[in-house]
């Protein structure tokens, strides 16, 4: 597994990284979930990300990642814990670190994500909306100067309102979801810029669309999935001819395309097996993509530039 460094922190953070989400009760029961992290990191995976908003993964977490002897990168976010959760109470946040680095029995958090910090109507974090500062930050430095955690970060899914927090704020690591991917690419107009020239990690979350890109759907795109409107279906149409004539399945596609950006720290996965970790990682021992699959890529990615309104962050292909 190669690594990457994750901007200024200096961490040098594995190119694919396993995300939490799945690492919990969403994604099976407790003994498949640590074999998961355990094949993870034997497979040279040491980048991790989790949130207590995350069903049970910290939980979970704790007692997988014991007995690991390789040095592990760890990050987790502030949000939703403790209930009723007050993003303006400094000993609130303080609690919910407390809590989470009991759940993953840590003394040190790598890094501590502020959890959709650009979606006010969820948790309105900011006493200065102009500059991106209020108790959250107050106590990030705090924790910072106690060794409680090493990095702050942004963990949010808009394309255009992050990118306004990532200018005006002071953070190391902006984690984007939703927003990059192969077809849905929105972030790179002006999340990405941003944090390059702020020289922050850039992880991406959501490489596969929650399963929008996991697997192909040809039959409904074809002949059913009415809900689809008709440029994506006309693009999905053409990326799944694509992949018959290129022989590469759809996740691997996916997710070596993100890599394919120098720019880009690492990939999260949401793997939910040991044999779903070792899919991925075979994918991204492949390296970057060839120019010319990136380019014909980029062709049918144009076909829809910007999603449109009635398009949900996903397509649910189980309806």
């Amino acid at each position: 597994m190669k690594n990457r460094i994750l901007g200024k922190t200096g961490l040098k953070v594995s190119e694919l990284a396993l995300g939490g989400l799945f690492v919990s009760k969403f994604g099976g029961d407790l003994q498949q979930s640590k074999n998961t992290v355990r094949r993870a990191v034997e497979l040279g995976v040491n980048y991790i990300d989790t949130a207590p908003t995350y069903a049970d993964s910290e939980v979970v977490l704790g007692p997988a990642m014991e007995g690991i002897s390789e040095p592990l990168i760890l990050s987790t976010k502030l949000g939703g814990r403790p209930t009723p959760f007050n993003p303006k109470d400094k000993d609130c946040l303080r609690k919910s670190v407390e809590m989470s680095l009991k759940a993953l029995k840590r003394d040190t958090i790598d890094i501590l994500f502020v959890h959709e910090p650009e979606r006010t109507e969820v948790y309105d974090w900011w006493t200065d909306s102009e500059r991106f500062t209020g108790p959250v930050t107050e106590v990030m430095e705090e924790l910072k100067r106690e060794g409680v955690i090493k990095y702050t970060g942004l963990a949010g899914t808009t394309a255009y309102k992050m990118a306004r927090l990532i200018k005006n704020g002071n953070f190391d690591v902006v984690l984007t979801a939703f927003n990059y991917c192969l077809l849905w690419r929105e972030a790179e107009h002006e999340v990405l810029p941003a944090a390059k020239e702020k020289k922050m990690g850039i992880v991406i979350g959501s490489p596969l669309q929650q399963g929008s890109l996991a697997k192909r759907w040809d039959d409904k795109v074809r002949n059913g999935a009415p809900w689809l409107n008709l440029p994506r279906r006309k693009q999905l149409i053409a990326l799944y001819d694509f992949l018959d004539e290129i022989n590469i399945s759809l996740p691997e596609l996916a997710i070596r395309w993100v890599i394919s950006n120098p720019d880009i720290s690492c990939v999260l996965m949401g793997a939910k097996s040991p044999q779903e970790v070792e899919m991925n990682v075979e994918s991204i021992a492949k390296g970057p993509l060839p120019k010319d699959i990136r380019k014909k890529a980029d062709e049918i990615a144009a076909m829809v530039p910007f999603r449109p309104a009635e398009e949900n962050a996903t397509i649910n292909f189980n309806l």
